[in-house]
């Protein structure tokens, strides 16, 4: 009996290691990144930006703005601010990625995010990311907060 609580014992543990590993835990070089939003390009060097874009979150559950155009090979700053009094967060990714990404926040509202693609931020706070879009096409951005995507606060890239 006592091996076979000490057997799953270790195994809850190393689900959950398991669990708390899933999201902030990838490393990379130059070109090779295969994390979150890898389809859409990699984190990028902030001596390296060629710009920088201003976002507001609101509690009307919108980003301002809602659609941003870059060009591939662009090294974006992402000045982000959220103007509301509930936390807000922005998730780069394909549609299929955030859409997946909303169920398991639904399922798990306390998780955080420690991703290079996103950001999380408390009322009144302000942050930024630094993306490098590597791929053309069209991508969305999205606050995974339970419920917020759902309520339609999320957003379009185009990388031409």
């Amino acid at each position: 009996m006592r091996c076979f609580v000490s057997l799953t014992a270790a195994l809850a543990l190393i689900a959950v290691a398991s669990t708390a590993r899933a999201h902030g835990d990838e490393t990379h070089k130059p070109g090779t990144y295969d994390g979150h939003a890898a389809a859409l390009g990699e984190p990028g060097n902030p001596k390296s930006v060629n710009r920088t874009v201003q976002v507001t979150m609101t509690d009307q559950m919108r980003f301002s703005p809602a659609r941003i155009t870059v060009k591939r090979g662009e090294t974006v700053r992402f000045a982000v601010k959220n103007v509301g009094q509930i936390k807000h967060e922005i998730q780069l990714g394909t549609v299929e990625e955030l859409v997946e990404h909303a169920k398991v926040m639904l399922q798990h509202p306390e998780m955080e995010h420690d991703d290079p693609n996103g950001i999380s931020l408390q009322p009144g706070k302000a942050g930024e990311l630094v993306w490098k879009f590597t791929k053309k096409g069209e991508f969305e951005f999205g606050c995974l907060v339970p419920g917020h995507f759902e309520g339609g606060m999320r957003g379009k890239i185009i990388v031409q």
